[in-house]
């Protein structure tokens, strides 16, 4: 498959139906190039930060939405992160390196977390308990307890790429009748299922859809560009120092000469002298 990083809509004419395909080469290699992460680790990793963008498709926010799951399997923690500029990020966390390949061992049983963090307006989280097979179906959960909407999802990674396209249902509009309403919901979905795991990797969007829903009348919306790209930075690292306490940064001063303080998710170092250290904790009353 080509070098291809794009969410892109599309719609279901005369239905209340839309969906969502995703697709993500170089940003999702990008996102694992500066860990060793097992296989089966990097290519569920890669199917969160597709996830994250799936759900960032489904609401208007100017901030960050962040999908993380906690449970009791191999992984402590599994985490992507989708801007409303389209920028992603992610990292897998462990306390001994996995050897499972399957979700339910990789996560075990917990919580899928996600919060969604606006510029203009009060933080929102919603929860799931983690009692699926898979994340598609555990997101899926997510809809139906949380959002009260029909969605169906289908996530596929290897090692270069991970593809994923989302169905959902939306509010009475253009169909009032609910019998004809939960007919045209139920056809969409059995014609998605038909669709394999490798199809979805290496077929382009319009040859997709075309297989897919070939008798019915599609509209195609503009691709939307997903990049990736770190937050980290300086300024950041440096409120991390404060967090940390002075006693703390001092003692590694002391027996360091400094502090060096790596980013966890794109691996980049940002060092801090004795002076930068004073500075930082006040020592010559600039900075406090």
């Amino acid at each position: 498959m080509p070098d291809m990083n794009t969410s892109q809509r599309f719609l279901i004419e005369n239905t209340d139906i839309r969906g969502e395909m995703v697709t993500l080469t170089s940003s999702y290699l990008d996102t694992i190039v500066n860990h060793k992460y097992p296989e089966a680790v990097s290519q569920l990793l890669g199917q969160f930060l597709a996830a994250g963008v799936l759900l960032g498709s489904t609401i208007k926010f100017d901030g960050r939405l962040v999908l993380q799951a906690r449970g009791n399997g191999q992984l402590s923690l599994m985490m992507s992160e989708y801007t409303s500029a389209g920028q992603i990020r992610g990292i897998a966390r462990f306390p001994e390196l996995p050897s499972a390949t399957e979700f339910s061992d990789l996560i075990g049983k917990g919580s899928l977390v996600i919060t969604v963090d606006s510029k203009r307006g009060k933080p929102y989280q919603g929860i799931v308990a983690l009692e699926a097979d898979s994340l598609a179906e555990c997101l899926q959960d997510y809809f139906r307890q949380s959002e009260q909407l029909g969605s169906w999802i289908m996530l596929a990674s290897n090692a270069s790429s991970v593809s994923a396209i989302m169905l959902q249902q939306l509010p009475a509009q253009l169909q009032k009748d609910a019998d004809i309403r939960e007919e045209q919901w139920q056809n969409a979905i059995q014609l998605a299922q038909t669709l394999r795991e490798d199809e979805l990797l290496n077929l382009d969007n319009q040859t997709i859809l075309h297989r897919l829903f070939h008798e019915h009348e599609l509209r195609l919306l503009a691709p939307r560009e997903i990049c990736y790209q770190c937050s980290c930075t300086r300024e950041r690292t440096a409120k991390a120092l404060l967090a940390i306490g002075q006693d703390e940064v001092y003692s590694i001063v002391a027996e360091q000469g400094g502090v060096a303080i790596n980013c966890e998710f794109c691996g980049t170092e940002y060092n801090f002298g004795p002076g930068e250290v004073d500075l930082l904790f006040g020592k010559d009353g600039s900075l406090h």
